[in-house]
């Protein structure tokens, strides 16, 4: 004999997050391929374009570890797009700087960004695009803004081996 599931009583919005989050960087990675880029060096050519930051300052605002980030700024040093440099204000610190060939890429893979997400959105009737963002910008910067501590911390979803 089997245990009957509790039932449900709210919409699993953890699933509709994470599935459509997980198919959305899915077709980014894939877009961003075809020119050579993945989103992580997508993300530091945008916002070491965007002013003087380190390698920490981008790592924090790519959500991502110091090793890969060292392992990305690398693949983009090895790509011609971007070099690590002496900071203007402060010589002990090392910025990223993107190259020229840097900026074009950066413009070609915003546009690649721009029309992941537009072809996204459009999915989603005329009347209920702008909610829908209004809703995920509300619940990101509100309710939703801040990682709760815990014991057990929560994990990201990481891609299964194939």
């Amino acid at each position: 004999m089997t245990a009957m599931a509790p039932t449900r009583t709210e919409t699993d919005l953890s699933f509709l997050l994470d599935h459509t989050s997980h198919v959305l960087r899915t077709r980014m990675t894939a877009a961003l391929a075809e020119i050579g880029l993945t989103p992580r060096m997508h993300c530091v050519l945008v916002h070491a374009l965007e002013a003087e930051r380190t390698q920490i300052q981008l790592a924090e605002l790519g959500d991502m570890d110091k090793t890969t980030m060292v392992v990305t700024v690398d693949a983009l040093e090895k790509a011609g797009y971007a070099e690590r440099r002496p900071s203007s204000t402060d010589r002990r610190a090392r910025i990223i700087a993107v190259t020229a060939k840097g900026a074009e890429v950066a413009g070609r893979s915003q546009q690649i960004v721009d029309g992941v997400h537009r072809d996204a959105l459009g999915a989603v009737p005329d009347d209920e695009r702008e909610v829908l963002v209004r809703a995920l910008n509300r619940l990101a910067t509100g309710h939703l803004a801040t990682p709760v501590e815990s014991a057990q911390p929560a994990r990201r979803a990481r891609e299964r081996a194939k």
